[in-house]
């Protein structure tokens, strides 16, 4: 529930504030102290929330909304049986007070036992004067259990109730999104502009629909809308400018963007469509100097250095790319997709035990593509690395044990240790999934060829 403070209550906390710096204690009537808490609780500050609540009963004790916002801090606090005390206390009375379902509610959520909040939330329902609130609470603990359907209903509820409740707009969407369901949440959208035909936030929420159905048109026209309704609203140029991009539109996409860097401040986002979108035209200065700004505004955008890398990787700079891809490593070494490209650029440069180590970390970090064994196993045998061949394809036939390119590959192994019993165990069961890839052992492993056992496997 959102709290708005008004002058007075300004003066309140001001008048209190000024009370505890001085030590001298000062009488405030209970709802003046309610809003004094209530501030506190919705900015965060908890110890002046409770200092006023403390104050508040010692000179209101019997004041039932001060006991209640005493409560709501104990469930703050995770002191969950004392809240409940407390509320059992305030429920004798005051049966018929709302608020005391709604706090009960909170504990058995916060202790998962949401079906039994959602029991207090619709008895709190038909005593509470402010029900959009209630039907929000109820949608949350929906969505806990994951049941999106029924939080769908109650956040629909919420927004009959109050059509300026955008949260829950949001809220409603997400639950459409989770059930797939993009075509009804377009007839919702559109039924509810139907009300509210000046709705920024709805205009761009259809626009998304359209967005992911790849109706770009209608898209376009819905963040058009979307502008006309708050010509300030940068989430719409952002979303128009990719929809341009998606259309080939990269010029107007570009001005759309270069908006949004003048209305608020500059996103990574931003600077990295700009770029894109520079380099589809082949502006190739300007895509390298928003991909520079894309990674100076926020160094952990992974897509920024990627970028950057696969520029010059497509210019074939190699090395320029390779000191790119270093420096990502040293801001975020648990990157994979990092790793990945470290050892293909270091493979390219002839840098084999780079490369090994590259794809080595990439498997660490969990990137257990097929192709990155294979490359890893392609290094190792380079090196010499038998041993360490045979361990690489084994754990990735643990990921892919039907893939006959590791099979031949560990029979190869094998026949170069001379354990010629897996060596052919291997090169049997290679042959069973695919006899094509054979190439792979003329390729890789020409000297074992000559052997008998390996020739009586092909005959």
């Amino acid at each position: 529930m959102h709290f708005e403070l008004n002058s007075d209550g300004f003066m309140s906390i001001k008048k209190f504030e000024l009370m505890l710096k001085s030590n001298e204690v000062g009488f405030f009537d209970s709802e003046e102290f309610e809003q004094i808490v209530e501030y506190y609780l919705e900015a965060g500050k908890m110890i002046m929330a409770r200092k006023a609540v403390q104050l508040g009963l010692s000179q209101h004790p019997s004041s039932v909304e001060i006991r209640l916002l005493q409560a709501e801090i104990l469930v703050f606090d995770n002191e969950f049986e004392q809240a409940h005390e407390l509320l059992n206390t305030l429920y004798e009375l005051q049966p018929h007070n709302s608020e005391i379902y709604i706090q009960k509610a909170n504990i058995y959520s916060k202790t998962d036992d949401h079906e039994k909040a959602i029991d207090l939330l619709n008895q709190a329902l038909d005593l509470t004067e402010d029900q959009s609130d209630v039907y929000n609470l109820i949608g949350m603990e929906y969505l806990f259990i994951e049941n999106y359907k029924l939080a769908k209903t109650n956040f629909i509820k919420c927004l009959e109730l109050d059509e300026s409740d955008y949260s829950a707009l949001y809220n409603i969407i997400y639950c459409f999104d989770f059930l797939k369901e993009n075509k009804e949440a377009i007839e919702f959208l559109n039924n509810f502009l139907n009300n509210n035909p000046y709705s920024e936030v709805a205009w761009h929420q259809v626009g998304k629909q359209y967005f992911d159905l790849k109706m770009y048109q209608k898209a376009l026209a819905a963040f058009d809308f979307a502008i006309i309704s708050d010509e300030l609203f940068v989430g719409a140029y952002l979303e128009k400018g990719k929809v341009l991009e998606k259309l080939g539109q990269y010029n107007q996409a570009i001005e759309n963007y270069q908006i949004t860097l003048e209305l608020d401040d500059p996103t990574s986002f931003a600077y990295l469509r700009l770029g894109k979108c520079y380099q589809k035209l082949g502006a190739y200065d300007l895509a390298v100097k928003y991909f520079k700004k894309t990674v100076k505004e926020d160094p952990l955008l992974d897509k920024g250095w990627i970028a950057l890398v696969d520029f010059y990787t497509k210019q074939l700079n190699f090395q320029k790319a390779l000191s790119y891809i270093e420096k990502a490593t040293e801001i975020d070494s648990e990157n994979a997709l990092y790793w990945i490209r470290y050892a293909k650029l270091n493979k390219k440069l002839n840098f084999f035990e780079e490369a090994e180590y590259g794809y080595r970390k990439a498997i660490d970090l969990g990137n257990y593509e097929l192709e990155t064994w294979l490359q890893r196993s392609d290094i190792l045998l380079q090196l010499g690395e038998i041993d360490g061949l045979v361990s690489n394809l084994e754990y990735g036939l643990e990921f892919y044990p039907d893939d006959a390119e590791l099979e031949y590959r560990l029979a190869g192994a094998y026949f170069k240790l001379h354990n010629n019993m897996k060596g052919r165990f291997h090169l049997q069961n290679a042959f069973k999934n695919d006899p094509e890839f054979f190439i792979i052992i003329e390729e890789l492993f020409p000297d074992i060829l000559k052997m008998d056992e390996v020739q009586l496997i092909i005959t």
